[in-house]
């Protein structure tokens, strides 16, 4: 069975940085993992995922700022934000699903992979 527990969310201010972490189990040894957010009034937004055969893809709008790693003794999934803007605001969920060998994982379809955490609340103000 699967758990995700995100954490390390809060406020902070335009051009700042925060760390989030998800602590994962159950994982298989080939999936898809990443993050989501969705902001007040609007739809989720996949932001980035990570394969397990290391690939990365990242929403356009968060290239160069955002990072994702994993840490797999720690069994820890990371998102290093960088140069937040107020428009990053919204509940960050952390995401992840079994890959079908050979298939790729893409930022966009993080919304859908069927395991999620219960989401931490990340602010920019301006």
């Amino acid at each position: 069975q699967v758990q995700l527990v995100e954490s390390g969310g809060g406020s902070v201010q335009a051009g700042g940085s925060l760390r989030l972490s998800c602590a994962f189990s159950g994982i298989p040894s080939s999936y898809c993992m990443g993050w989501f957010r969705q902001a007040p009034g609007k739809g989720r937004e996949g932001i980035v995922v990570l394969s397990s055969d290391g690939t990365k893809d990242y929403r356009e709008s968060v290239k160069g700022r955002f990072t994702i790693s994993r840490d797999g003794a720690k069994k820890t999934l990371y998102l290093q934000m960088n140069l937040l803007k107020p428009e990053d605001t919204g509940m960050y969920y952390c995401a992840a699903d079994f890959r079908r060998p050979g298939s790729p994982c893409f930022a966009t379809n993080v919304i859908t992979l069927d395991n999620r955490g219960q989401g931490t609340q990340v602010t920019v103000s301006s």
